[in-house]
């Protein structure tokens, strides 16, 4: 990175896509995941779709889901100060695309969209975040703002109990090459946090963004099943994975 002291000279795109392969540090198949997840969104609402970027964090869906889709448009939800910043910047000027700083765990947080409905809502590892109680309580909010016929999906960690064999054997091979791809120089969450500290313009925001969420924060991870299950009594129609991994599921939620 190029440290820099004024916003309009800050590499964002470089930020954002280091992000990006700190990200498929942990999910190889993170691009793979997305793409079926535009599959799905052209599939059920067409090309030019309203978008609301769930946790949005740099942009990575937005990025994607403009390049495929030029006519579509996308507002951006997160808290986190520093990934705000760069989402901020790498978007700057692009008039399809607009931020709210908002905590998903507020029950007023939808106030502050731009718009009372969307074709689709999107998001990616990051409602992992959520223990079991609010999540199902996002799930209504979100209900709400997808208009019938719309589309919701959530690309996440989701963790089946009831095969804790397989899901051991998943996570050690997972792992093992995890600390290959380390050993070969890829930074981890850590690391990636250590140089967005040492960056006078992200200093600042990244300082805040751990004071707001520490070190780290997951929730409970439910399996597909309950997530499936709590969406359609939220108010989906119909609720499915469309993709999954051995330890992933994108899941998708028709209004």
């Amino acid at each position: 990175m190029t440290a820099n002291t004024s916003t309009s000279t800050v590499d964002w795109q470089t930020w954002q896509e280091s992000w990006d392969r700190q990200q498929e540090w942990y999910m190889p198949d993170r691009e793979e995941r997305l793409r079926v997840m535009l599959d799905m969104v052209e599939a059920v609402v067409g090309t030019s779709p309203r978008v609301l970027d769930l946790a949005c964090g740099t942009g990575t869906i937005t990025a994607r889901l403009l390049a495929r889709f030029p006519d579509a448009t996308s507002t951006g939800v997160d808290l986190d100060p520093a990934l705000l910043t760069i989402a901020e910047g790498a978007f700057a000027g692009d008039g399809r695309v607009s931020f709210v700083t908002a905590d998903l765990k507020d029950p007023d947080w939808p106030a502050g969209l731009p718009h009372d409905s969307y074709d689709a809502v999107l998001t990616a590892t990051a409602l992992h975040w959520l223990h079991s109680e609010p999540l199902a309580d996002l799930y209504g909010q979100v209900a709400r703002l997808v208009r019938p016929g719309g589309v919701f999906m959530n690309a996440d960690h989701m963790i089946d109990e009831t095969t804790p064999r397989i899901n051991a054997a998943e996570r050690a091979l997972r792992h093992a090459r995890m600390d290959r791809a380390k050993r070969d120089g890829v930074l981890d969450w850590a690391e990636w946090w250590k140089s967005a500290a040492a960056d006078p313009v992200l200093a600042e925001p990244t300082a805040r963004r751990f004071e707001i969420y520490g070190e780290h924060a997951d929730g409970d991870m439910p399996s597909a099943a309950w997530q499936a299950r709590v969406l359609r009594e939220k108010g989906f129609a119909e609720a499915r994975p469309v993709w999954c991994s051995p330890s992933d599921t994108l899941l998708l939620a028709l209004k």
